[in-house]
């Protein structure tokens, strides 16, 4: 009996079916499949090419920008998080100075 966790799924993307080997979660991988096939089908729709690689190309090229404006974005929350962070740490640090200078 083999100790090795991952296991072989099928997927299907685009017309094609891929066996996936993971030790992830099944139900995650068939949604990441469905995710890329749908972009995929996206691009296809739009675009006059039916060679399959330039449109996993341009689905892949599609994700990526996805995935900078995300981590852009997530970037200037964290920004404005610490930033408000060390303003409401200013605002402490004055009110338990005066209180301190009033005791």
């Amino acid at each position: 009996m083999s100790d090795d966790p991952t296991s072989t799924m099928r997927v299907e993307i685009y017309n094609q079916t891929y066996s996936i080997r993971s030790d992830g979660d099944n139900t995650y991988i068939h949604d990441l499949a469905a995710y890329v096939d749908r972009k995929m089908r996206e691009i296809s729709s739009g675009t006059m090419t039916v060679d399959s690689l330039k449109v996993a190309i341009l689905a892949a090229l599609h994700i990526a920008d996805e995935l900078h404006q995300i981590q852009d974005s997530q970037r200037n929350v964290d920004g404005q998080l610490g930033s408000r962070s060390a303003e409401c740490s200013e605002m402490l640090d004055r009110v338990l100075k005066n209180r301190a200078g009033i005791s």
